[in-house]
Order: structure tokens, then sequence, then C-alpha cells
């Protein structure tokens, strides 16, 4: 006679597997998971109007830097005439380059100057505070300056004045 192994031992199931809280468990962690990549995703639109936003930034600077440099007065001028086919800014003062950017990256991109016709860029050094309002859509972004630090983004309220 032949002596047998046991499959299992005494008072353990012949089923080997997940328990059904590993597998909630499990999918929580799915959940979850998916929940925070959706929440990290940014939208599209938002994302092209802060890249705006942040070459504009760099052209008023530029522009800022070239006035310095050369002592002429320039400004940042929004042309409200501007068809498809037209620059919708332009700066005035600076000499035109080969190559030089006078369109938004992103079609439908609109901007205001805020209680101003253009933006003064120099050649002074304090130009004072201004803000331009760009606008996609739904979404806006405000560039501002205080006249001595460079233009970025802020809050969209303008500061409250001292009283």
């Amino acid at each position: 006679m032949r002596a047998r192994t046991p499959r299992s031992a005494p008072g353990s199931s012949p089923w080997t597997g997940f328990t059904l809280v590993e597998l909630l468990l499990v999918l929580m962690l799915i959940a979850m998971a998916t929940g925070l990549v959706s929440l990290s995703l940014r939208d599209p639109e938002s994302a092209r109007l802060d890249q705006e936003a942040l070459r504009l930034s760099a052209l008023l600077e530029a522009g800022r830097a070239e006035a310095r440099a050369t002592g002429i007065a320039v400004r940042f001028e929004l042309r409200a005439d501007s068809q498809d086919g037209d620059a919708p800014f332009r700066f005035v003062g600076l000499l035109q380059r080969q190559g030089q950017r006078e369109h938004w990256l992103t079609p439908g991109v609109q901007a205001e100057i805020v209680g101003a016709s253009a933006l003064a860029l120099g050649p002074e050094p304090l130009i004072g505070p201004q803000r331009i309002v760009l606008r996609l859509g739904e979404r806006q972004v405000v560039l501002a300056t205080d006249g001595l630090a460079p233009f970025a983004p802020v809050d969209a309220a303008p500061p409250e004045s001292p009283r």
C-alpha cells in the first residue's frame, strides 16, 4: 500500500486566491490613483493661455530692455482693427526684425490693456504700474508690473489703493 500526501492542510480551504476584501482594497486604490491623475491633468485651454502669458511677458521685458539700451521710447499697442491676417499687437519704437512675431500663438486669444491705450515700456527704468488682461474662452490671465519689477502673472483683482 502506498502513502498518500494530503493536498491541503486540515482546516484550510481548497480555494487559493484573493478574498473579497482584498479585491475591494485593490479597486479602491485604483480608483484613488485614477482620481489623482485626472485632477493633475491641466485644461488645454488654460495651458495655452499660460503659454501666451509667459511669451508676452518675455516679449514685454525684451522691449523694456531694448528701450533702455537704445534710449528710444517703446510702446506696446493692441490693434483693435486687426483682421485674421493682421497682427493683433505691435511694438512701436522698436526696429522691426525679420521673423518678429506680432501674433498670438493660439487663435482666439484676446487682450485688453487696463486703464490705457498702450503699455509704455521705456526708455526710463521706472515705467509706472501697468496691467494687461489676456483672455481665451472663459479663462483669463492678468500680467502686471509695479513699474520696477518685470511683467508677471498676478491675481485678477487689481490691488486696492491705500486710503
